[in-house]
């Protein structure tokens, strides 16, 4: 099918799941779940082949993020089930007002109707994308890139067996065969077809979306992300709370890019850091941390100096700029410069300087001692996410069930006139 074609499709089948008894969106996503996993071996196979076609043009990290396992394949199909349990949003009246005239005016949620989301290399968003789609009512259109293609084919195909399967039809999960800039060019362009388009992937993607898009779209995902520390943090607090944001999975939107560190102990606590980042993941057999220092860390500790466009870098790898700053004060000045409004945490405990980042930091989360790795659907409860919204409207933070919701009022009178 052409993406005109597919945009059709899922325009024509959406009110079939916007009118659907609640109890048919439930077996319809436990059938999905049951469906990923049994159809593990052909998923994995798909996956295989794109690993293979991938190696010599994508880097190793970004092969982590494309690349599937049984376990994965496992997670998905739980992530499923997450939203299944839900409860379920559609309908949900949201406020009630009383007016003098006898007037009952209810805000009712209500799906959107059709989301397309263009994604990169990550097969997962697949089912996340799907089963948030439909059990908040709204039929769902995947693009994602060709590294991906054959892995989110096979996926989409056993999802959609899913939904037969409880009797929904098979066109409110599609996915777009064309990955060419067309296709997505389409998809931007598809007014009357697309109530909301959801980019997830790099800045270029992303600027792309919101720049030419028609339809309404969401900004989401890019994150320069920053850890402050504080002179008054437990060191090994930080330590542990770095790595973690850094290293433990440097793919991801949620991934610490910038640390920035109290000028009153970087003589102290910059040695700790190249220590836990650098020389003791080398000594395990890990990837070690590439260090981009700013002038005054680099005069305490060896790195590589930071180049001029390094602290507004999204790496996605085992790279992290570090600057020392004078205070508070400055470390949230420097933020409100670089940042994408992704997340960004303090490590501290001052509740005084905790309190003045918190409150002034405008970022979707903001973190006291804990690591940025949390900002994600499944950590914040709501199953699973479509994306992190680095905007304001109508979204922010993590997107579940409620932001791919809109409303509509119902009044019901006796007879009134105006």
């Amino acid at each position: 099918m052409t993406t005109l074609e597919i945009m059709k499709a899922a325009k024509a089948a959406s009110p079939a799941l916007a009118t659907a008894d609640p109890q048919v969106i439930h077996a319809a996503l436990l059938a999905m779940a049951d469906a990923l996993q049994e159809s593990a071996q052909a998923i994995l196979a798909a996956n295989a082949l794109d690993l293979e076609a991938a190696q010599a043009t994508i880097s190793p990290v970004m092969l982590d993020r494309l690349r599937l396992s049984s376990e994965r394949i496992d997670a998905m199909a739980g992530g499923v089930r997450e939203v299944c349990a839900l409860p379920n949003p559609i309908g949900e009246i949201l406020s009630t007002v009383e007016r003098p005239g006898g007037l009952r005016i209810e805000k009712v949620a209500v799906p959107l109707g059709v989301v397309a989301i263009i994604y990169e290399s990550r097969p997962n968003v697949t089912s996340d994308a799907a089963a948030l789609c439909i059990k908040s009512g709204n039929a769902c259109i995947l693009r994602g890139g060709k590294e991906a293609y054959r892995s989110a084919a096979a996926i989409v195909k056993a999802l959609q067996a899913g939904l037969v399967s409880a009797g929904l039809p098979a066109q409110l999960l599609q996915l777009v065969s064309d990955t060419t800039r067309q296709s997505a060019n389409e998809l931007m362009r598809g007014v009357g077809y697309i109530d909301l388009l959801i980019p997830r992937g790099g800045a270029g993607l992303i600027r792309a979306c919101t720049e030419n898009a028609k339809v309404p779209c969401i900004q989401t995902g890019t994150g320069i992300c920053h850890i402050y520390i504080d002179r008054a943090a437990d060191p090994y607090m930080a330590l542990s709370i770095l790595e973690n944001a850094k290293a433990s999975r440097p793919s991801v939107c949620n991934a610490a890019e910038v640390c920035l560190v109290h000028e009153d102990i970087a003589e102290s606590f910059l040695p700790l850091l190249r220590e836990q980042l650098v020389d003791k993941r080398i000594a395990a057999g890990l990837q070690p941390v590439e260090l981009r220092t700013d002038p005054r860390a680099s005069a305490i500790i060896a790195g590589t100096k930071a180049g001029d466009t390094d602290f507004d870098t999204e790496f996605l790898d085992y790279t992290l700029a570090v600057k020392v700053v004078a205070d508070t004060n400055a470390a949230i000045a420097h933020i409100a410069a670089h940042s994408t409004g992704h997340s960004e945490a303090i490590i501290s405990s001052d509740e005084a300087a905790a309190t003045l980042f918190l409150r002034q930091v405008d970022s979707a989360a903001v973190y006291h001692n804990a690591s940025t790795r949390f900002t994600d659907g499944g950590e914040f409860g709501l199953g699973c996410e479509m994306g992190i919204s680095t905007q304001k409207l109508h979204a922010r933070g993590p997107m579940g069930l409620r932001e791919l919701c809109s409303y509509k009022y119902i009044i019901r009178g006796s007879g009134q006139i105006r």
